[in-house]
């Protein structure tokens, strides 16, 4: 039952084959038991059951409230929900309850969705492996699947407790909550790979929308020009479910779009022939793994031995993405992170020698090295006698790497595939050997770009590495074609047929109605 897709579980619930309390009491005990994962920070059972409760009246009385009615889900800790406390994995805000919920998340919840909780992630989402936030590193669930352990050379009990591999970042704990089935969906954010790159690792589905097609109110801002809400699921239709729940205009957020969104059925593509799949030739970036290049390879034959037209194109400017990225990003941070300053909220210094003392101790105490390293960065950036220098200068550079993906898809292009990462995921020993910045650098390259140009992106999972472990890849869509890019995305995964995890734990709990069924996607 937990390894369903929303659909089937939302027929399963309108038949009465289970009700919403199973539903939840079940992926309550899963996350129990999956504890070791550290994929949630906070588990919020009590408002959970009774939400869960209330979507059974709703069934009982033939009303339900749509496909999500029941359907439990999970929040990235940088959304705010009122009652339940918003962390972004920091000291600074450690006990913060907010007095509303983001909008995504009062949009979950008023399609009768059941919140589960908060899941971890790197300190105020800053980070690719969400090893850095303050309730410690999350744990990929593949480190504990039978395809990664048949895979690994037998080790001693010790050895093999440090062997675990990190799931990416900074949306980790939502993309460990989706593969170890404690959840149905989840939300991440995504600034620049945040929800992609962990789905990549963790085998799961992961968009990232059009900037502004899905509001931002409530998501606890850390690139405003780029922060967009992620959704993660286990296959291509149930992201298009959610997709129609969330996006459209909200008059708090003035960056969302003006027209109504109306929710889409992606269909059954069966004829590929009228597409044109753009290989971008910068996307061959350095350090890509031969076993990611073959598998991208592999992937571009599949479309045109279906009949696709597949062309090699050119985006000049990818290679000063990176950098441009990085200056913009921490400027922004710089100027997000003022609002921290003991008076508000959050955490207070007990320094009383002065405001200033009290500002820079509360700072200090609040904050990790990582987020005082980039906002000294972007604060560096944005001096007077450094703005024009650095920050203007990447903002012209962005406008060329948006006019880049433009002219591509102006000349035909549908869609364009390349890789999510440049490799599978790494062990956790191996992974904190290099600082953060170093990481986000090499970890984000293959995908910052799409959130520069403000464009619609998605992983799909494509194979098992050697070493047993997802690999994923990515397709970038035209600003606003989600459906489009969704379809193509949904017509590969059929293809490509991607394992479902095999997990000692879930086989414990899940004696439910589909046990005969694989998972949803690939059945």
């Amino acid at each position: 039952m937990l390894r369903a897709s929303l659909r089937q579980v939302s027929a399963a619930l309108k038949e009465g084959r289970v009700t919403p309390t199973e539903l939840c009491q079940r992926c309550l005990a899963l996350i129990k038991s999956t504890k070791f994962l550290n994929a949630y920070v906070t588990v919020a059972e009590e408002t959970a059951l009774k939400q869960a409760e209330e979507s059974e009246e709703r069934y009982k009385r033939g009303q339900p409230l749509g496909i999500l009615d029941g359907i439990p889900i999970a929040v990235k800790d940088n959304f705010n929900t009122a009652g339940i406390e918003t962390t972004c994995a920091s000291n600074m805000l450690k006990g913060y309850i907010s007095p509303y919920n983001a909008t995504v998340v009062q949009k979950l919840l008023d399609h009768g969705a059941v919140l589960l909780g908060k899941t971890n992630l790197d300190e105020f989402a800053m980070g690719s492996g969400s090893t850095d936030g303050v309730f410690g590193p999350v744990r990929n669930p593949w480190s504990y699947s039978k395809q990664y352990k048949e895979k690994s050379v037998p080790k001693s009990h010790s050895e093999e407790e440090s062997d675990w591999v990190i799931t990416g970042g900074s949306s980790g704990g939502s993309a460990a909550a989706v593969s170890s089935f404690t959840c149905f969906a989840a939300l991440g954010s995504d600034t620049g790979g945040s929800t992609r790159n962990p789905a990549a690792h963790c085998g799961v589905v992961g968009l990232k929308p059009t900037y502004g097609l899905i509001s931002r109110h409530g998501l606890i801002p850390l690139v405003n020009s780029m922060d967009v809400p992620g959704i993660l699921t286990r296959c291509v239709d149930d992201a298009a479910v959610l997709l129609g729940s969330l996006a459209g205009h909200d008059p708090k957020d003035s960056t969302t779009i003006q027209d109504d969104f109306k929710p889409f059925e992606l269909p059954n593509l069966t004829d590929v022939s009228k597409l044109s799949i753009g290989i971008p030739k910068e996307y061959h970036a350095p350090g890509l793994s031969s076993e990611i290049l073959a598998l991208w390879s592999k992937a571009a034959d599949l479309f045109k031995n279906a009949g696709a037209k597949v062309v090699e194109v050119s985006l000049p400017h990818t290679r000063y993405s990176i950098v441009c990225y990085h200056v913009l990003c921490t400027a922004e941070v710089a100027s997000n992170m003022a609002r921290f300053d003991g008076l508000e909220y959050g955490h207070r210094s007990d320094m009383k020698d002065s405001t200033e003392s009290m500002y820079a101790a509360t700072r200090r105490e609040g904050f990790n090295d990582v987020v005082r390293g980039r906002i000294l960065s972007g604060n560096y950036f944005l001096l007077k006698q450094n703005y024009e220098k650095y920050f203007v200068k990447a903002q012209k550079v962005r406008r060329l790497i948006a006019n880049d993906f433009v002219k591509v898809f102006r000349s035909g292009v549908d869609v364009l595939l390349t890789p999510t990462t440049l490799s599978d995921a790494a062990p956790y020993t191996e992974f904190i050997q290099e600082d953060n910045r170093t990481r986000s650098a090499q970890d984000d390259i293959l995908t910052q770009a799409a959130n520069m140009a403000g464009l619609p992106a998605i992983n799909v999972p494509t194979a098992l590495s050697e070493r047993g472990l997802p690999v994923g890849l990515q397709f970038i869509g035209r600003s606003f074609q989600e459906k489009q890019l969704l379809t193509v995305a949904k017509w590969f995964e059929k293809q490509v047929q991607f394992p479902v995890i095999e997990l000692e734990e879930v086989k414990r709990h899940d004696n439910g109605v589909f046990q005969h069924q694989k998972s949803a996607s690939f059945s």
